[in-house]
């Protein structure tokens, strides 16, 4: 503070007289009656140097070519970015290799083995109606058809296979995908776009996952399954919200989750839809075909009214036993999917003989509606014979074709518990020739689910496979219970984020990319 002193009274005091030396001159200048002063001829000085700065063009430094020397160098240096991350020790997936149709027996290197990893629900996969009316849309029709459906892609199989899935409903109407998993990864961005609103359980599976990221729309994830959070959600994001009631909001949710093998509820669903006023967005890959009295899904499981859903998706490669996907619901929420939604208009349709076969499996379970029972029956004994499995306890629903295992008590790490449940499957499948499946995770995938073994129920196991696969379970479940090391085990790390939402709609969620 000292020094600093002297030198604020030096600069004051040569401000002083600069200013004095302005003044003096124009001390009794007056132009157009404006009084001039020292101040208003160094601030004129001043504006004048910094118009002649700005109009002076800026400076560049002579470019002079590299030599050759130089560029070698630079080469040498430059290091590309990877196309993708480095593949650590142990994560190369080595796939079991079909060599048969992928029934519930199948052929496996040579081996026959049961098979619990297909989702095969209603026994269909071999079926010879199917088969017949494959062959003979092969025959009529060759085996693709080379372009979109909009440019020479549709074919009558598709539009007869479009009002068949319709009428089995009882929807107006209905549009065909080529694949299934894409179909609601394509519906979402279609009808969401950015500004509007989303809220989704946090335990959908990453088609959906992708759907809301390409949407490019708000999303707002409630606990799994927990119809308190989302009532809560609802409530946050549309209280003294004027806004929100401007623009589009939609509920994402499975019928039968993936990640999990739970239903959701779907009567509680629909009443907070219609009290926030929300549309709905229903995926039912897993419970077309198999929740119902005559497997029409989710809807006539609570007996709620088809049309109180407003968009319903689903893939046909689980119960129909082919593949491909559709969306149904009015003639409008269809007709916009025609010239809006990526995977209908830029894909190739799908091929004739898998419309046909969706087509004749439709038909199946029209006139064989015991099938549902033999596959509810399968479904109930397996959930008998798998109570008390060391180190596994069952998550899913006692409806739900998606028998999900998880361990009792998680490692702490869900790539530890994935390990785990890998070398349970193996020795499944190489002790006693019993092919099952633990869920896999995509890097991409932000589910936060507990991780488990997947057990595909279909309508074609027989109580001695059952009795073989809960046998097997119990047994390796033990042994790797017994070497598992103590101190690997510890309390489940599984937690729900929570979401603060603000009156203004400033939201803050955990996205999932």
């Amino acid at each position: 503070m000292d020094m600093a002193l002297p030198i604020v009274n030096a600069t004051a005091a040569v401000l002083a007289r600069v200013s004095a030396a302005f003044n003096a001159p124009f001390a009794r200048a007056v132009v157009f009656g404006v009084h001039i002063d020292g101040h208003l001829v160094v601030e004129g000085l001043l504006i004048a140097v910094i118009v002649f700065q700005l109009s002076r063009k800026s400076y560049k430094p002579p470019k002079k070519p590299l030599s050759e020397k130089e560029i070698d160098e630079l080469c040498d240096e430059w290091e590309p970015e990877p196309l993708c991350p480095p593949i650590k020790d142990g994560a190369r997936i080595d796939t079991p290799m079909l060599e048969s149709a992928a029934a519930p027996h199948t052929t496996i290197d040579g081996k026959e083995v049961i098979n619990f990893a297909s989702a095969n629900y209603l026994g269909l996969i071999g079926n010879e109606k199917i088969i017949d009316s494959c062959v003979g849309s092969l025959e009529k029709y060759g085996v693709g058809s080379c372009g979109p459906r909009g440019f020479y892609g549709t074919i009558d199989v598709h539009l007869d296979c479009e009002a068949k899935i319709a009428k089995f409903l009882g929807t107006p109407d209905s549009i065909l995908y080529s694949y299934g998993i894409s179909t609601i990864f394509s519906v979402i961005p279609a009808f969401c776009k950015k500004g509007d609103i989303i809220v989704a359980d946090e335990g959908v599976h990453w088609a959906v996952q992708n759907g809301l990221h390409l949407s490019r729309s708000t999303v707002v994830y409630f606990k799994h399954n927990d119809m308190a959070s989302l009532a809560n959600t609802l409530e946050k994001l549309t209280r003294g919200n004027k806004r929100a009631e401007k623009i589009r909001r939609y509920i994402v949710v499975e019928s039968i989750y993936q990640n999990s093998g739970q239903i959701a509820p779907l009567d509680e669903i629909v009443r907070l839809k219609e009290k926030y006023r929300f549309r709905v967005i229903l995926e039912e890959s897993h419970s077309f075909g198999v929740l119902g009295q005559s497997g029409r899904g989710l809807a006539e499981h609570y007996g709620v009214p088809i049309d109180k859903i407003d968009i319903i998706t689903a893939g046909m490669g689980n119960a129909l036993a082919t593949d491909g996907g559709f969306c149904t619901g009015s003639v409008r929420v269809v007709d916009h999917q025609r010239l809006s939604s990526s995977g209908y208009v830029f894909s190739a349709s799908l091929p004739p003989y898998l419309a046909s076969a969706a087509v004749s499996a439709v038909s199946y379970l029209e006139g064989n509606p015991s099938v549902l029972a033999d596959l509810r029956s399968n479904i109930s004994f397996l959930h008998k014979e798998l109570s008390g499995t060391p180190g596994l306890e069952i998550s899913s629903h006692v409806l739900s074709p998606i028998v999900f295992l998880k361990l009792k008590k998680s490692t702490g790490s869900s790539n530890t518990d994935i390990d785990l449940l890998e070398t349970i499957a193996e020795r499944v499948l190489k002790e006693d020739s019993v092919f099952i499946v633990a869920s896999k995770r995509s890097p991409l995938d932000r589910c936060k689910l507990p991780v488990g073994i997947r057990l595909f129920m279909s309508a074609g196991h027989t109580d001695s496979d059952i009795s073989k696969v809960s046998s097997s379970l119990k047994r390796i479940g033990c042994a790797n219970g017994e070497k598992t090391p103590n101190s690997q085990i510890g309390t489940n790390r599984f937690q729900v984020s929570s979401y603060t939402i603000a009156p203004s709609l400033q939201i803050q969620p955990e996205q999932p990319y």
